[in-house]
């Protein structure tokens, strides 16, 4: 069984996110994706700067098994990657959580409200 933070969010498409203190959107994959994916090989994340809107595609993961896109849970701009994941995809196998992506300023917070709390989202997965 995957672990499941209660203070994220969680979509359909399986990212986290969470509304940081900043008011920025920090975003990664769950830990019940990385480990349907296996073994991370590469990852391709977004320019800061770009804008994205919800439910864009905006960073790629792939692994020995696939190749997975990551959608971002809101409008806005991406303000920050983290190039440590990029360097070394093995992170995000060991601490899915602690390995985020990307981070979004959002133009509308609101959004993240549509996502499952951990409950409803380990309820969506055990289906």
């Amino acid at each position: 069984m995957s672990k499941l933070p209660d203070d994220l969010k969680y979509a359909k498409s399986h990212e986290w996110a969470k509304l940081t203190d900043d008011g920025t959107v920090c975003v990664g994959i769950s830990d019940h994706a990385q480990q349907e994916l296996g073994d991370l090989v590469y990852i391709e994340l977004p320019e800061v700067g770009r804008r994205v809107t919800a439910v864009e595609t905006c960073a790629v993961v792939e692994s020995v098994k696939a190749a997975s896109d990551i959608f971002s849970p809101v409008a806005g701009e991406i303000v920050a990657i983290n190039q440590s994941v990029v360097d070394a995809p093995e992170l995000v196998n060991e601490d899915a959580y602690a390995a985020w992506l990307f981070r979004v300023r959002p133009d509308d917070a609101q959004p993240l409200d549509q996502l499952f709390d951990a409950a409803a989202y380990q309820a969506y997965i055990e289906e």
